[in-house]
């Protein structure tokens, strides 16, 4: 079983470590194993993963050297506060492409602030992370850091670069609707499907106008295709309505929207002890107009949302989080996210995310079982 745990993350062996060579009496490999086996078994800080690394010592032993034993928790917090991000997020998306992990045709792309990172002693603001999300393998592909939710824009096109997007369609909120982004969606060989909203004023109110009048008009565009679900959960009844259009060339700055081919409206109205409520969104793809497919994209994009974001914050009390230091909150975010997805892909625990945590915190072995189940599919 060592000879196995062993192998399983010979990724991070590549990582450089960002420390002077007379000051290292710990592996920078077995620091991050170490680190990322800790986050799996419930610790959400530098300290729960030292009294970790304590009590699981002789199991740890029997696949890394940890010759000076396990380091202090400021030890943890200084290298991973000095650790290359990117770097850090190569070495987990090439363990995704060892292990061949089928990560599906669907990418969201959102934001999410690190509520607990800002630091007001040196007017630092919280750390804003915009990941990308393959809803379907519920895996995190790649993550970028700034310093406002404002920077998304410039954000994401360097997310892009990161990931291969051929044959994927990539879901975006309004921030990420950009004539830039949509054609580099296109020229890496995916497709887009962008929330619209009033940044872009002229095209709102242009592409509100082609869904008012194709259902004023006495008989319904040939070309329109519509869907409808409803949804009923706990008390909250949700009916959805999906109507897509084929995109006028007449549409304001239509030839700067790269492979724009499609409108989608959707109208939501929800009902809570009998009280509804309404609302219309607008959105742009280059997708045909298969609305089928369309509102199955737009309603996916929510999981990262509920399966990456909320999870991060009840689970892992992520925006409590007091790591401020450097580097540290995007690195230790990035293990979450990562651990999350170990989490999420388990089929052979029944429980909950956060009971899988609990049962590896207790047993090495059910640990043991939860890596090598994400490594060996």
């Amino acid at each position: 079983m060592s000879q196995r745990l062993a192998a399983v993350f010979t990724p991070f062996e590549d990582l450089t470590d960002p420390r002077i060579e007379r000051t290292r009496r710990h592996d920078l490999f077995d620091l991050v194993v170490v680190a990322l086996c800790g986050t799996i078994a419930g610790s959400d800080s530098w300290l729960d993963i030292e009294r970790f690394g304590n009590g699981r010592l002789d199991w740890l032993r029997t696949f890394l050297r940890l010759e000076e034993g396990i380091p202090s928790h400021d030890t943890f917090g200084r290298v991973f506060a000095r650790l290359d991000p990117a770097e850090l997020a190569a070495c987990i998306q090439q363990w995704f492409d060892d292990i061949g992990r089928e990560l599906g045709q669907h990418i969201a792309i959102d934001g999410k602030t690190l509520r607990g990172s800002c630091d007001k002693a040196t007017d630092k603001n919280p750390l804003h992370l915009v990941s990308a999300w393959a809803s379907e393998a519920r895996l995190t592909l790649g993550q970028i850091a700034v310093d406002s939710k404002s920077n998304e824009i410039t954000a994401i096109p360097l997310l892009l670069e990161l990931l291969d997007l051929k044959g994927t369609t990539v879901t975006i909120d309004a921030m990420g609707c950009q004539k830039e982004i949509a054609a580099k969606i296109v020229e890496g060989g995916g497709d887009y499907v962008l929330a619209l909203k009033d940044n872009h004023p002229k095209l709102h109110e242009a592409v509100a106008a082609e869904f008012a009048a194709a259902y004023e008009a006495k008989r319904r565009p040939d070309e329109m295709r519509e869907h409808t679900t409803v949804e009923t959960s706990r008390g909250r009844k949700e009916r959805r309505s999906y109507t897509a259009l084929p995109a006028p060339k007449s549409l304001p700055g239509f030839a700067d929207w790269v492979g724009l081919a499609t409108l989608v409206m959707v109208v939501r109205i929800t009902e809570v002890g009998g009280v509804e409520k309404g609302e219309v969104s607008y959105y742009l793809s280059s997708l045909p107009a298969k609305v089928k497919q369309l509102g199955k994209l737009i309603r996916q994009h929510w999981s990262i949302e509920s399966s990456l974001h909320w999870v991060l914050d009840v689970t892992f009390a992520e925006d409590k989080s007091r790591v401020r230091k450097e580097q540290a909150p995007a690195t230790l975010a990035m293990l979450r996210r990562l651990v999350v997805s170990i989490l999420s892909q388990d089929t052979s625990i029944k429980d909950n995310i956060h009971g899988k945590r609990y049962r590896a915190s207790l047993s090495t072995e059910v640990l043991e079982r939860l890596i090598l189940s994400f490594a060996t599919k």
